[in-house]
């Protein structure tokens, strides 16, 4: 992976809230931000008390006094409004992710991602949030299926919801990557569930797909909050890899079964399409979807540097320069 810019981001003695807090991104966002400042407080807001307890268990507030343990959902948008009181900065990370759960479940997946966004939104306006970044998904980029869909819809809410900031001054970001080695939602835990069977299931052996680490993924969204002017989506260079070479990195002794593509699966995945590229700028180490319209009259389109993407660019898992080797991808298992 290109090495992303390091953050001088300074969260010391800012309050800062992370919705999805007890998830695996919200996990390592937590002991990086402990790791690294000293913030006057960092809220965890999540729906599941048992995770919250766990959480709790690793760290305490008595040795982390900063810590707070909030329990809400985003769909609510009174409790919202009470945790963001006083938060300075606040990173979006509650959704429902997975896409067959999105299918059967839609008007759940719709509360979560796309109502939730919008309440997200709109209590951080009101609460006088100044810096708001949101995570995203390759799954956005041109979606077949309804998670990448309502990620989609999320990713507008928070672009636009710059427009309508007013007087209160609050910024919206985005950060949009792809699967996330170690996380409980990856292809990766259910390979090594299936490794006793001898067999791992493939859904076609061309399929490609973006991969990033948890830590790079925490790392890459605290440099986009410094840099962040309000509108973008941060899309990363992050390296591609096969999932038939994925699943012989993992489990080299097991054969492989083709069992078809499943319903709203891509073979590829995109981060940024052809339409983007209208108005994606490229950094060494990402890329910038600038907003279309950015009404809200402090947009700087030279703020970032950069330079402009060819015309017909498009950033897909097929198309990518930079490729996941088994010895890379087997160095990146050993620290998840």
């Amino acid at each position: 992976m290109t090495p992303i810019e390091s953050s001088q981001l300074d969260l010391n003695d800012k309050t800062i809230l992370v919705t999805g807090g007890t998830g695996s991104f919200g996990k390592i966002f937590t002991r990086t931000v402990i790791d690294r400042y000293k913030p006057r407080k960092l809220i965890i807001f999540s729906r599941d008390e048992l995770k919250q307890y766990e959480m709790a268990h690793e760290w305490s507030q008595d040795r982390y006094p900063f810590l707070r343990y909030f329990i809400g959902d985003v769909r609510d948008r009174d409790r919202l409004y009470r945790a963001f009181d006083g938060v300075d900065v606040v990173v979006h990370a509650a959704a429902l992710k997975q896409v067959p759960a999105a299918e059967y479940n839609p008007f759940e997946a719709i509360k979560t991602n796309v109502l939730g966004a919008a309440n997200v939104v709109d209590a951080a306006i009101d609460r006088n949030v100044k810096k708001v970044i949101a995570l995203s998904t390759d799954k956005a980029a041109n979606p077949i299926n309804l998670y990448g869909a309502t990620k989609l819809c999320s990713d507008k809410l928070f672009v636009a919801a710059n427009n309508y900031s007013g007087y209160h001054g609050t910024r919206f970001g985005v950060v949009r990557y792809g699967n996330v080695v170690g996380s409980r939602g990856s292809v990766i835990p259910f390979f090594l569930r299936m490794r006793a069977n001898g067999v791992l299931p493939i859904t076609d052996p061309r399929m490609t797909r973006f991969w990033i680490t948890l830590e790079q993924g925490v790392n890459f969204v605290l440099a986009c909050l410094e840099r962040m002017e309000g509108g973008e989506i941060f899309v990363p260079k992050i390296p591609s890899m096969k999932v038939l070479d994925l699943a012989q990195a993992i489990a080299p002794e097991c054969r492989t079964e083709v069992v078809g593509i499943r319903p709203g699966e891509k073979l590829h995945e995109s981060l940024i399409t052809v339409e983007d590229a209208r108005t994606t700028i490229e950094l060494e180490d990402r890329f910038i979807i600038e907003p279309q319209f950015p009404t809200w009259g402090d947009y700087d389109k030279d703020f970032h540097g950069g330079r402009a993407v060819a015309e017909f660019f498009s950033y897909t898992s097929e198309n990518n320069p930079e490729w996941l080797d088994r010895d890379e991808l087997q160095a990146w298992l050993k620290h998840t």
